[in-house]
């Protein structure tokens, strides 16, 4: 297995947006399945210091989905609905309950790069420059790379 890497994770200057971009040791259907399949996906969610419950789970065009996220007495909670759910792409919205006004458009986008690697590219459209700019100083990157280095390790351990 190659080393972990950071995701990249860029302001888009032109619209309320957030792009992430990170290569995988595995193929994209293996991507596919940890967002979609809820038991595998709560495993690797977010950071480290969270647990993952997921309360609603319905991966498929128009299905819906709901998880918390814990750490002691905190409770994070989340929510959205799957638009597309293919092969090489998944597009939903992501709302934070902590903001429920505000809900995100996501297009993740898994593109074989060969020798077993994929890149996840996704993009996450936001309503406002102000509310994409509160998500990048809450501290996201933490979640982002926390994440997925427990993906991988999943990867790595044959999980998926």
């Amino acid at each position: 297995m190659n080393t972990p890497t950071q995701a990249r994770i860029e302001a888009d200057p032109t619209v309320p947006a957030i792009r992430i971009s990170r290569e995988f040791s595995a193929t994209p259907a293996q991507l596919l399945r940890a967002h979609t399949d809820p038991e595998i996906f709560a495993r690797w969610i977010g950071p480290a210091s969270l647990t993952t419950e997921i309360l609603e789970w319905d991966a498929r065009d128009g299905g819906c989905w709901r998880y918390v996220a814990r750490r002691g007495s905190e409770e994070f909670g989340f929510r959205g609905c799957f638009h597309t759910v293919r092969e090489d792409r998944i597009v939903q919205t992501f709302t934070w309950e902590g903001q429920p006004d505000g809900v995100a458009l996501e297009t993740l986008t898994f593109t074989e790069l060969g020798d077993g690697r994929t890149r996840l590219d996704a993009f996450s459209l936001t309503d406002s420059f102000e509310g994409r700019d509160q998500w990048l100083r809450s501290g996201m990157e933490t979640g982002v790379d926390e994440g997925y280095a427990a993906l991988d390790r999943l990867i790595a351990e044959g999980a998926l």
